[in-house]
């Protein structure tokens, strides 16, 4: 799909669609004014005789007056003094989700003021709208695919638009690049191919190392190979570098991804119901993956680390069993008693790698980690565990600017002796209480005291239905878009 940024004069063409807005009490905007105007108030006289009131996720569809295209699409905006650049976005991205099937080929959107930088997020709104993962559909109907070619967005100064509109093109170029990796069945996206695909970043000026099986033995990492040594599948380790900051070896900012392809739960296998879901149990390192994606994509001018470890958990001749001990990267010693809490060991290995190698100013880990943050949370916030204040404060800023919201969850001391091993150093789950505290309290033995955050993501990484208008059902991306804003904001020189 081709997004052009046009003059607020421009017509829409014939055959083409025009979106405007209305405010709440039925405000019409002023481009939506215009086209009740050329309409000869029809659109007023609409409003006026339905229960149409300009309230957030209403619309009106007419065919559209002479000189205005085929169909105008008048759409609710809520107060108009409460519409903010995501209210913009969402907005936006509505219009393409109203009309996308709807056998027209170009949409205009033409709400009224809009600055460089809001048109550039009303396109990146519609780019999120217009994902969609169909490669493996081969039957699909005609009516069903979109028709939509072209989104034109109206703004006075069009030169400045389209320069604003380079970082929200990589934006949505990396939350797209984690969707598909999620939306992946684990037959085509395991360990290896993962690792080849995050390789093909190069070609944006990344830096991307590959640890394999044999490299992480001789470093000791028997946490994470444990996870993976049921599976025919090689574990993999990735390692992604951006120096973008004008000083190429100060110390790098560190993000670290659970990155298990595909979770039967192993040994402790989990219920067959439910377990396709299971392909997404990679959500942390594609947010990680997407994120450095961005940073590559704009020029992010910082230095950053992306960290990935990369497993298949499987049950097998070979598989680890519940009772086993492994030793860490760091040495300490971990008794797994289920190995469906494979997550945490992969972090392990995965976290002390990076912050031994790299020096990191912090380290931030995403992993769909445990079902107990979906008991805990529902299906809109994700987890947020750290043991520095200012950081938790920075990314929770991040989370309401790009609607990827965090609640920060505590890590308790007096909850350590849940994860007390008689035979080793710890043991890998704490018990049904508190379920995502104890697996943040044991990642937290494998910082060192570095700044640290974790976002459990499980119960944001898949939404099936959303409720967005900028995420289809399935992947979300869910941890890019906060980041990147994070990164942005508080970290680039």
């Amino acid at each position: 799909m081709k997004i052009e940024f046009v003059a607020p004069s421009a017509a829409a063409g014939e055959g083409d669609a025009l979106a405007v807005l209305a405010f709440e009490g039925a405000l019409l905007s002023e481009s939506a004014s215009a086209a009740d105007a050329a309409a000869g108030g029809a659109v007023s006289q609409a409003i006026r005789a339905g229960r149409f009131t300009g309230a957030k996720g209403q619309s009106l569809d007419f065919l559209a007056p002479r000189g205005e295209g085929s169909r105008l699409l008048v759409l609710g905006a809520g107060a108009e003094a409460a519409f903010d650049d995501l209210a913009l976005e969402h907005a936006a991205a509505t219009a393409y989700g109203a009309l996308k099937t709807s056998g027209l080929k170009t949409l205009m959107i033409r709400f009224s003021g809009l600055s460089p930088k809001q048109a550039a997020r009303a396109a990146l709104g519609v780019r999120l709208a217009a994902y969609r993962f169909d490669r493996y559909r081969t039957k699909e109907k005609p009516e069903a695919k979109p028709s939509i070619e072209t989104v034109k967005i109206a703004v006075e100064n069009v030169a400045a638009a389209r320069k604003a509109d380079v970082e929200s093109a990589a934006l949505a170029e990396g939350v797209a690049f984690t969707r598909d990796l999620v939306s992946e069945p684990a037959n085509i996206l395991y360990p290896e191919e993962f690792a080849r695909r995050v390789k093909a970043l190069e070609r944006l000026g990344l830096e991307v190392e590959i640890l394999d099986e044999k490299a992480m033995t001789k470093l000791g990492m028997g946490a994470l190979l444990g996870v993976g040594q049921g599976s025919v599948r090689e574990s993999q380790l990735a390692v992604i570098q951006w120096k973008g900051a004008p000083n190429s070896k100060a110390a790098p900012i560190a993000f670290v991804g659970k990155g298990v392809t595909f979770d039967t739960g192993g040994i402790s296998i989990k219920p067959a119901d439910g377990m396709e879901d299971m392909k997404w149990d990679m959500g942390g390192a594609g947010a990680v993956a997407g994120l450095m994606h961005v940073l590559a994509g704009r020029k992010a001018k910082v230095n950053a680390v992306g960290v990935l470890g990369l497993v298949e958990n499987m049950p097998d001749g070979n598989a680890q069993r519940p009772g086993d001990i492994v030793t860490t990267m760091s040495g300490q010693t971990v008794e797994v008693i289920n190995t469906d809490a494979e997550g945490r060991l992969v972090l392990a290995d995965a976290l002390w790698y990076c912050n031994e190698r790299f020096k990191p100013q912090f380290m931030i880990d995403l992993a769909t980690l445990t079902g107990a943050a979906i008991i805990a949370l529902g299906n809109d916030y994700a987890g947020l565990f750290s043991n520095d204040d200012a950081l938790a404060n920075a990314l929770l800023e991040a989370s309401k600017t790009e609607a990827e919201p965090l609640w920060r969850l505590p890590l308790p001391a007096a909850y350590e002796k849940q994860i007390d091993s008689l035979a080793a150093d710890m043991k890998n789950v704490g018990g049904r209480p508190g379920g995502s505290i104890t697996a943040a309290l044991f990642l937290q033995r494998f910082v060192s005291g570095k700044p640290w955050a974790h976002l459990d993501i499980a119960p944001t990484a898949w939404k099936k239905p959303s409720t967005v208008p900028t995420i289809p059902d399935g992947a979300t991306g869910y941890g890019v878009r906060l980041l990147n804003r994070l990164v942005a904001e508080r970290y680039e020189d």
